[in-house]
This record gives C-alpha cells, sequence and structure tokens, in this order.
C-alpha cells in the first residue's frame, strides 16, 4: 500500500484487498460523520476500487480543552448507536478491516458472544499459529472468552454505540478548527481552536469501553481531558476502570497476531484481570 502526500489530497493506493479495502473505510468514514454533533471526521473527496483520496488535515497539538472537547463529542458519535453488536457501518455489505487486517461484523444479540468471538478469538487463532501464545497463556485468554461469551460482562442496560473501532492515538489527529463549526464551542483563553480529526476508522456497532479502553492503551494526549468531557455528555457505568483490560483485549489480541510476544503476554495479563472482574 502506498500514500501520496502534498499540497492536495491524501492519497492511500495500492491495497492487496482488493476492491471492498478502501470504500469499506470510506463507508466508516461516512457514518462516523453522519452523527450529529459527534467528533471532526477526515473528508472522503473520492474513492474507487484501487485507491481513497482524504482531505489533508494541518497538524496542530492536542490543547485540553481541545481534549475535553473530542471527549464530548466521541459521546455524542457513540450515542448515535448502531443496528446490533457487531454491525457494519451502515449500507455495507462487503468485507470489514482493522488496520491491514480483514475482520469480521456479523450482527449478533449478544455483546459478549460479538466480542470474544469475533474480535478477541479471531486474532487469538493467528496468534497460536504464529507460535507467539501458547501453554498458561494461551489457556487463560480462553478462559477469559468463554466468560465473556457467556454474558457474563455484558451491560443489560446499554445499547450498540457507534464505534470508530480502532481509536488509538495515531487515528486522532489535532488540527486548527474551521472558523464556524456548528457548535458554538472556542477555546476559553482566545486562541485558535484546536479540533480532534478522526482517521483510518474500523467502525462497527460495540461497547462505548472499547474506543476508550483502546485511547488510554496506546497514550492519547490528555486523555484525563477526553474521558471527562465524554463523562460530561454520557457518564460510564460505575466500575469502568476496572474493565479496561477486558476492552483491551482486541487491540492486544490484533497486535499478538501482528506483531510478536509482547503483546501475547499483555493479552494474558489482560485475561487474568478479567478473570478477576
Amino acid at each position: 500500500m502506498s500514500e501520496t502526500r502534498g499540497a492536495g489530497p491524501f492519497v492511500k493506493r495500492g491495497s492487496r484487498h482488493g476492491p471492498d479495502f478502501y470504500r469499506h473505510e470510506a463507508a466508516g468514514l461516512a457514518w462516523l460523520a453522519a452523527a450529529p454533533g459527534g467528533p471532526r471526521v477526515v473528508e472522503v473527496l473520492g474513492v474507487d476500487d484501487d485507491e481513497i483520496a482524504l482531505e489533508p488535515v494541518p497538524a496542530d497539538r492536542a490543547t485540553a480543552e481541545a481534549a475535553r472537547r473530542f471527549g464530548r463529542r466521541l459521546a455524542v458519535m457513540h450515542d448515535a448507536g448502531a443496528a446490533a453488536w457487531g454491525a457494519p457501518a451502515d449500507g455495507w455489505a462487503g468485507r470489514c478491516f482493522i488496520g491491514n487486517r480483514p475482520q469480521e461484523c456479523r450482527p449478533t444479540r449478544s455483546w459478549g458472544q460479538f466480542y470474544s468471538e469475533q474480535r478477541v478469538r479471531s486474532f487469538v487463532a493467528i496468534a497460536v499459529d504464529m507460535g507467539v501464545l501458547s501453554g498458561d497463556d494461551h489457556a487463560v485468554v480462553e478462559r477469559a472468552c468463554d466468560r465473556i461469551a457467556a454474558g457474563e460482562l455484558d451491560d443489560p442496560g446499554d445499547d450498540p454505540a457507534r464505534l470508530h473501532g480502532d481509536l488509538w492515538t495515531g487515528n486522532v489527529l489535532w488540527a486548527p478548527a474551521p472558523a464556524a463549526t456548528g457548535v458554538g464551542e472556542v477555546d476559553s483563553d482566545g486562541a485558535e481552536s484546536v479540533d480532534a480529526v478522526l482517521i483510518d476508522p474500523a467502525a462497527h456497532g460495540g461497547h462505548r469501553e472499547t474506543d476508550l479502553a483502546m485511547l488510554a492503551l496506546f497514550g492519547a494526549p490528555f486523555l484525563d481531558e477526553i474521558l471527562g468531557g465524554y463523562q460530561e455528555r454520557h457518564p460510564l457505568r460505575p466500575g469502568w476502570r476496572q474493565r479496561v483490560p477486558l476492552h483491551q483485549m482486541h487491540p492486544l489480541a490484533t497486535h499478538s497476531a501482528g506483531h510478536g510476544a509482547g503483546y501475547a503476554v499483555a493479552l494474558a495479563d489482560a485475561a487474568r484481570r478479567v478473570l478477576e472482574l
């Protein structure tokens, strides 16, 4: 896969996954952008079977106020909802991906069943085949997945959220805010305001805490401000901090399948903490 940068559009081309790859990305971006009052999402300028062209996003630095604003808007986007646990972006019927890896998006009645089977075990199988996850570590991950699949950790009071799905810090850009954002929010010190801009989603219907846990896993700037802004709009269910390892099992499993044994060790550690919940 190649990328073209410059004064014009940011263009990605040459995926080995065929025509679904860039169209899946475009569908996810459109779905996230359709949430009224949600975060800013990079604009798709064009897409076809071989490439996607995106608006250029000028670089800026995160601020505490921008991070809190992003947290509020992220809660709004999540609250826009999805058709089901595991549902892909509205209107999308092709293959789904996270980064450069295929992953399933099959609508499921139970969050636990969806998460354990489509988000954790599917990548655990690859890690086992690679030889980076085995023995006691593999066994503890499987026990945690059994508990998740049984619905013991489901939240009966919450509906599927509209997730970005790959919300590590590299997929949140910080850029100067447009002159008129339509939400009436400006920085209190009068400085030019900054927006978070979402890119590269693996959009689907999932648990809101999963996006937040991925931000924590890879060190988002001003994370406490993001979480504070989020809770202003949608207070999280008690015990959410203890459930962070549960929601980090997906990215840790994904990275175990692609980046080696260190992530497999972290996955097993997260699974042990899940068994303590």
